[in-house]
């Protein structure tokens, strides 16, 4: 299981209620469920990786995100709202985040930070969109349609009174280290966050 994955396992606390926007073949639900007990749903719109949800044994739902979850589930219905590498690749991430602390207690995204310092110098120097280890496809073939960096994503936070409990700024292999620590916005690859709408 990829690190970053791990990292969510131990925000998540055990026995809670769970959903996976964009769960792709269900790994992580598997292994929260295996070894947190948790219970929940996956939500994703590819056939092959929902056939893998389901030879895991993870409840998995076909939806498109972009339609919103206001017809799938009621408020309050979960205590975690998770969504890996997919708030940068869907029409409207603002309006999904308020969807996810709708449904859900508390919210946890991760995604690529466009303001890591590999992807500044490609766009100043080569004057391109940068392709790098955590943006691996080129502009016209890349799913992802709203990238940002961790300042965006904590302004918009900000914006929507959205209270950020915890932030892990972590290099391609997601290990946290001393740069990403210091400076998260430029030495940090991916961005993983855990938020409530409640104040803490």
């Amino acid at each position: 299981m990829r690190t970053e994955l791990q990292i969510i396992s131990e925000w998540i606390e055990p026995g809670k209620r769970i959903l996976d926007l964009g769960c792709g073949d269900g790994t992580l639900l598997a292994h929260l469920w295996k070894h947190r007990k948790v219970t929940g749903f996956g939500l994703e719109i590819n056939d092959s990786n929902i056939v893998s949800c389901i030879e895991k044994d993870v409840t998995v739902i076909q939806a498109d995100l972009d339609a919103g979850l206001g017809e799938l589930f009621s408020n309050d219905s979960f205590d975690y709202v998770v969504m890996t590498q997919t708030l940068q690749a869907v029409h409207h991430p603002a309006s999904l985040l308020d969807d996810m602390l709708r449904v859900g207690k508390q919210g946890i995204v991760t995604f690529p930070n466009l303001g890591y310092w590999k992807n500044r110098l490609q766009i100043a120097l080569r004057g391109r969109m940068p392709v790098t280890r955590s943006l691996p496809e080129q502009w016209y073939d890349t799913p992802n349609i709203h990238l940002c960096t961790l300042k965006d994503f904590e302004a918009l936070c900000k914006l929507k009174n959205i209270h950020i409990l915890e932030r892990a700024a972590v290099d391609h292999r997601h290990r946290s280290r001393l740069g990403s620590r210091l400076l998260p916005n430029a030495l940090s690859e991916i961005a993983i966050y855990r938020f409530t709408r409640t104040k803490p």
